[in-house]
């Protein structure tokens, strides 16, 4: 499994990447995707909402099962990742890059701070 060192994680299977002071992007986790299996859709309704720490922004949908995505920091949700509209796949592939959910605009990126780093989340993810 691969858990980027650079990313933070939610015990609910999020990663968020900070891309400048107050913007990130926000995906699943490699375990995460492997678990839900072949995603076939993702529905996000929450674009230019702002959205509470984990509530849900949105949802994913695999060949057997629907779950729900967790805002890992309170922020709004400024746009959805249009490549993965068209491409749901991406996230099976690239959890990490070419198939992140959500870009926000964090409202209290202290937040951060009680997020999982990765040696952390990797004991979390193998329980």
């Amino acid at each position: 499994m691969n858990f980027p060192e650079n990313l933070k994680y939610t015990k609910d299977h999020e990663w968020i990447k900070v891309t400048s002071n107050d913007e990130a992007l926000v995906g699943i986790t490699e375990f995460a995707q492997g678990e839900l299996g072949d995603i076939v859709f993702v529905e996000v309704e929450t674009v230019g909402e702002t959205i509470n720490k984990e509530e849900v922004f949105g949802t994913i949908e695999a060949v057997k099962t629907v779950s729900d995505m967790f805002m890992p920091v309170s922020g709004e949700v400024l746009e959805l990742n249009s490549e993965i509209e068209s491409n749901p796949e991406l996230i099976n592939k690239d959890p990490y890059n070419g198939g992140w959910i959500v870009k926000i605009k964090m409202t209290n990126p202290a937040e951060l701070n009680d997020l999982m780093d990765a040696a952390t989340y990797t004991k979390h993810a193998s329980h």
